[in-house]
């Protein structure tokens, strides 16, 4: 059981390593969905915070990964193998993109 007083950690079969100049964060969403983000460790001129984007959800009672509408909802589930190290949103690509990107 978790202490409310500890953070979230990444899931055990979370596949990614953080691109260089990027840590993940993890924070409780809602009950059994923590949300996963990217936040760039680079520092920027016009904030002390550093910029984070939401990389997906993930419910820990079905144990499923969710591509991110944005930063407050979640979308369809994915297959971790099918996401990248940026973000869980999958690309929608054309036949031939899908032969060039693939």
């Amino acid at each position: 059981m978790m202490n409310q007083l500890e953070s979230p950690q990444l899931p055990a079969d979370f596949i990614h390593e953080p691109p260089k100049g990027f840590h993940y964060e993890v924070d409780q969403f809602r009950r059994n969905v923590h949300r996963i983000c990217i936040v760039n460790d680079g520092t920027f001129s016009y904030t002390d915070v550093a910029p984070k984007s939401v990389w997906g959800f993930y419910n820990t009672k079905k144990r499923a990964y969710f591509a991110p509408i944005n930063f407050t909802k979640c979308g369809d589930q994915v297959d971790i193998s099918d996401t990248r190290p940026y973000t869980a949103m999958q690309l929608n690509l054309n036949p031939l993109e899908h032969v060039l990107y693939s």
